[in-house]
C-alpha cells in the first residue's frame, strides 16, 4: 500500500485536490457517475491504491492521472512503470496520448517510456496505432533534450511504416539537429527527403537554409546554397535567408559581400533585402551607408515599408540628428508609407530627452487623431512619464492615459513609484504600492529595488532593510548592486549597535 500522503498532489482540477488514499476511490465514483458512457475513459486505481477499477472521464482528466502515475514512479524500473500502465484500462486516442506527452515536454524520460508503452500495447490490442502527430511529438521532445540516439531509433521505426514521415517530421528533425549544432545530420535529413516520399523542392531547400541560419550556422548554409543553387531555380527569397543570417550574426563584412553577390546575380533585391541590410548597418553604427541604401530604394522605385523607416528614424535620433528624423517622418506620409505607433514612440522618446515638449504634445494629439495603428500605448506613456518634472504632472498624464483606454502595466507603476520616491512623497508612494498590488501588477523585484535604494538615499536604512526582508521572504533574487548596498547597510548598523 502506498502511504496516503502520496496523494496530496496539485491537480489542475479542483475536485482532484487533497485526495487521500482512503477517499480516493469514492471521490472518483462520485465525480463521474452522472456522465454519459461515451465520455468515459477507463483507468484503474490499482496503480495508486488497489486492484479495483475506477472511472476517469475526459482525456484531460485521464492525462492528469497518468501524469502522476509516471511522476511517482519516475525512478522505478521501466518494467514496473509499464505494469502500472497496463493496469489502467485506457482507451487510447491521438488526443489523449498527445495530452500526456505534452505534459512532459521538458521531461523526456517519462514521455519516452509512455510512448514506447503506447507503441507496444496499442497494436497488440488492435485498437490503436500511433500516427504521425504522436511520432513527431516524441521526436521533438527527445530532440529538445538532445537525446539523439533515441531520436534515431524512433525515426528508424517510423520510417518502416508507410506514410508516417511527413513535412512536420522533416521540420522537427531539422530544427532539433540545427539547434544542437548537428549540421551534417540536418543536411543529411534534407538530402533524404525523397526516400520518405517528400518532394525535393525549393520550399524544402529554403527550409533547411532557414534552420541552419537560425542557429548561426550561416557559413554552412551559404556553402549548401552555392552547392545546390543549380538544382533549384533560386529566387531573391532564398538569397535573403543567407543575407539575413549574416546580419543576425552581426557580421556586416560578410553581409556586404553577399549583398554584392546578389547584385551581380540575376535576382533583384526586394524591400526585405534592403530592410535586412539597413537594419544590420544601423545596429553597427554605419548610418551613412544605411542612409545611402535607403535613398537608393526610393530612387529605384521600391516602396519602403514602415519597419525600414522606423529603423532609419531611430538611428538618426540616436545620433541626435532629430531634424533629419522628422524630415524622414514627413517624407513617409508624402510617399504613402503610413507611420505606426512605433514611429511616433521613437520620436517622442528622443524629443522628451531634449525637452521639446511642444512637439511631443503635437505628436501625441496626432496619434489620437489618426487612431488605429497609431493609437498611444503603454510605451508612449512611459516615455511621457519619464519626462515629467513636477508631481502635479503625473495625475494629468494618468488621466490622459485612461482616456486613451491604455491599460496600466507593472513597468508604468514602477516608473511612478520611482518618481514619487525621488520626490519623497511617501503618501503617494504608499498609494501607488497598494494600487499595483491590488491590480495584480506587482510589487516585483524592480519595485523592491526602487524602495530599498530610495529609502537608503533618504537615510531611512531600517525601512529599506524591512523591504529587503519582505523581498527575500517572497523568494526574489537581489540585483548585484542591491545586494552590495544591503550588505554595506548591515555592516554599518552592526557597527552603530556595537558603539
Amino acid at each position: 500500500m502506498i502511504p496516503s500522503y502520496h496523494f496530496k498532489m496539485r491537480f489542475k482540477f479542483p475536485w482532484l485536490r487533497n485526495i487521500t488514499a482512503d477517499d480516493f476511490h469514492g471521490k472518483f465514483k462520485l465525480g463521474f457517475q452522472n456522465l454519459n458512457c461515451h465520455e468515459r475513459t477507463l483507468v484503474s486505481n490499482s496503480v495508486a491504491v488497489s486492484d479495483e477499477s475506477i472511472t476517469v472521464h475526459r482525456d484531460d482528466q485521464s492525462a492528469v492521472y497518468i501524469q502522476n502515475v509516471l511522476k511517482f514512479r519516475r525512478d522505478k524500473p521501466v518494467e514496473e512503470i509499464e505494469r502500472a500502465l497496463n493496469r489502467c484500462d485506457l482507451v487510447l486516442t491521438d488526443d489523449f496520448v498527445l495530452n500526456v506527452l505534452r505534459r512532459h515536454r521538458s521531461d523526456w524520460k517519462p514521455a519516452f517510456i509512455f510512448f514506447n508503452w503506447v507503441t507496444k500495447i496499442g497494436p497488440r490490442e488492435g485498437a490503436f496505432s500511433p500516427g504521425s502527430v504522436i511520432y513527431n511529438e516524441i521526436l521533438d521532445i527527445l530532440g529538445k533534450s538532445r537525446r539523439f540516439e533515441e531520436v534515431d531509433n524512433v525515426f528508424v521505426e517510423m520510417s518502416k511504416r508507410k506514410e508516417l514521415v511527413n513535412q512536420e517530421t522533416y521540420s522537427v528533425l531539422l530544427n532539433r539537429y540545427a539547434a544542437a549544432h548537428k549540421v551534417e545530420e540536418a543536411i543529411a535529413i534534407f538530402n533524404r527527403r525523397q526516400e520518405f516520399g517528400l518532394e525535393m523542392n525549393l520550399i524544402a531547400f529554403q527550409s533547411v537554409l532557414t534552420w541552419l541560419c537560425r542557429y548561426k550556422h550561416v557559413e554552412a548554409a551559404e556553402t549548401l546554397f552555392h552547392s545546390k543553387k543549380h538544382e533549384f531555380v533560386t529566387d531573391i527569397k532564398t538569397s535573403n535567408i543567407i543575407l539575413n543570417g549574416w546580419c543576425v550574426l552581426g557580421n556586416v563584412h560578410e553581409a556586404k559581400r553577399f549583398w554584392r553577390e546578389i547584385l551581380e546575380s540575376k535576382c533583384k533585391p526586394d524591400v526585405y533585402t534592403y530592410g535586412t541590410l539597413i537594419n544590420s548597418l544601423t545596429k553597427k553604427g554605419k548610418l551613412g551607408t544605411a542612409l545611402k541604401l535607403f535613398r537608393a530604394m526610393w530612387e529605384r522605385g521600391l516602396k519602403t515599408d514602415v519597419v525600414i523607416c522606423n529603423c532609419i528614424i531611430d538611428a538618426l535620433c540616436f545620433k541626435k540628428r532629430i531634424p533629419e528624423a522628422l524630415e524622414i517622418f514627413k517624407e513617409m506620409n508624402e510617399r504613402g508609407c503610413a507611420a505606426n505607433v512605433a514611429t511616433y514612440n521613437t520620436l517622442i522618446k528622443h524629443l522628451c530627452k531634449i525637452r521639446r515638449m511642444e512637439k511631443v504634445n503635437e505628436l501625441l494629439d496626432e496619434m489620437e487623431e489618426r487612431k488605429g495603428s497609431c493609437w498611444p500605448n503603454s510605451v508612449t506613456f512611459s516615455y511621457l512619464l519619464g519626462s515629467v518634472r513636477e508631481p502635479e504632472e503625473v495625475p494629468i498624464l494618468l488621466q490622459r492615459m485612461e482616456r486613451s483606454r491604455c491599460k496600466m502595466t507593472s513597468d508604468i507603476y514602477n516608473l511612478i513609484l520611482r518618481l514619487y520616491m525621488d520626490w519623497d512623497i511617501q503618501e503617494r508612494v504608499k498609494s501607488t504600492w497598494n494600487e499595483m498590488e491590488a491590480m495584480g501588477l506587482g510589487p516585483d523585484r524592480r519595485s523592491y529595488t526602487i524602495m530599498i535604494h530610495g529609502l537608503y538615499e533618504k537615510g531611512r536604512k531600517d525601512d529599506g532593510l524591512r523591504y529587503y526582508r519582505e523581498m527575500t521572504l517572497k523568494g526574489m533574487m537581489l540585483e548585484p548592486k542591491t545586494e552590495k548596498l544591503v550588505n554595506a547597510t548591515n555592516v554599518k548598523l552592526q557597527e552603530r549597535r556595537a558603539k
